[in-house]
Order: structure tokens, then sequence, then C-alpha cells
């Protein structure tokens, strides 16, 4: 395998090692995807990125190639991958910026990413809705009682690229005692389309209808 240019950068943070770390691979148009899965095995990290430069006339009317591995599998989109690769590309790339926006071409499709100085704000796809799920299996898949999940919004898959299992929960206390059966939870988040829960509460003092 020829030598690849890489980057390991950290996203949603200003400050080194602290944030969501990633592996951002350059210049990997000649990589197969399973040289891709395991370089990303490699890194061990949650996400790792890989550039695939192309034409520069393609580039401007689709974005530049991008796939994202976790250590097991490809995925369609996901936000930190997608946001960091962005910023290396702003930063190692200059070509790929316009009128201060880097476009990404995922899986998912074209998604740009407009920064304001060193901060990125992406645009993603809108939202699709999936199942409504049932709330007392969420519940004990989750560690907890049914009467901990907010009654008037139900658990529900939803993808802007990458799926979700939407639980919102009544209190910040409710969530501090999430147990998730990880080996159930994930038999049964597949059978319904969905990759992982994605549990959200309000904050300390705030409504339900504040959650929403």
């Amino acid at each position: 395998m020829a030598e690849l240019d890489y980057f390991v950068v950290d996203v949603f943070t200003q400050r080194a090692l602290e944030g969501n770390p990633l592996a951002v691979v350059m210049n990997t148009c000649g990589l197969k995807t399973e040289q891709m899965q395991a370089i990303a095995q490699e890194f061990n990290l949650s996400e790792t990125s890989f550039v695939e430069r192309r034409d520069a006339a393609v580039e401007r009317a689709e974005g530049v190639r991008v796939r994202i591995f976790t250590t097991h599998e490809e995925l369609n989109f996901a936000g930190h991958p997608t946001l960091g690769t962005a910023t290396v590309l702003k930063l190692h790339a200059a070509e790929t910026v316009r009128e201060d926006t880097v476009t990404l071409a995922l899986n998912v499709g074209a998604v740009p990413v407009r920064f304001e100085g060193a901060r990125g704000t992406m645009t993603q796809r809108d939202p699709e809705f999936g199942a409504e799920l049932d709330p007392a299996e969420v519940a004990q898949l989750a560690g907890l009682r049914r009467e901990n999940l907010d009654p008037h919004l139900r658990p529900q898959v939803v993808s802007t690229g990458t799926a979700f299992a939407i639980v919102v929960l009544r209190s910040v206390e409710a969530l501090q005692r999430l147990r998730v059966d990880q080996e159930k939870a994930t038999r049964f988040l597949r059978n319904v389309g969905a990759r992982w829960f994605y549990v959200l509460a309000p904050a300390s003092g705030q409504s339900q209808s504040g959650a929403a």
C-alpha cells in the first residue's frame, strides 16, 4: 500500500485532546473498501473519514467525495466526521473552499459546510420520519421505567442520513439513570431500521414542552 497523508483532529472543541477525535485520510482514490475498513480499525477511533479527490470540475459540481467508516462498518453520514473533514480541507486544500463553503459528497448526498472563521455549520438533509416505537419496550432496553419517558412524544426513528431512534425523557434525573442493554438494543434497533438511540431530556427547571 502506498503512503497516505492523514490528520487526527478534535471536533467540537477549541482545545487539543478534547472533543470528538477523528482521523482524516487524504487522497485515497486507490484504496478498496476493505482497505479503508482495515485502516479505520487500525486507528480505532469512533470514525475515520477518507477523502477521494476527483477532477476539479466534478468537485465544483458535486463536492469532494468523502467516505466515513467506524471500526466495524461504513456510514452514509455522521456529524462530527463531516465537520472535521470539511475543516481539514479548508485548512489544507484551499481549492475546495467556495464562498466560505466546503461541500462534501457523502454516501447520503451533497452536504455543504459553511465557515465563519474557524466555526463550521453543516446543512443536513431534511429529516425522514420512520416508525414510532413502543415506549415500554424502549424504556426496558434503556434501563428505565415507562414513566421516565415523555408521555407526549413517542420514541420514533428519524434520519437525516443515519437513522436514530429519538427518545425524549421527562427529566435530566432520568437521563442519569440511562443504562442501555447494548446487545438487545442493537438487535431491536436493526429490526426497526435505526443504528443507535438518541436520548434527550429537558434542562433542569424546564417543562416537558421545552424539551420538544
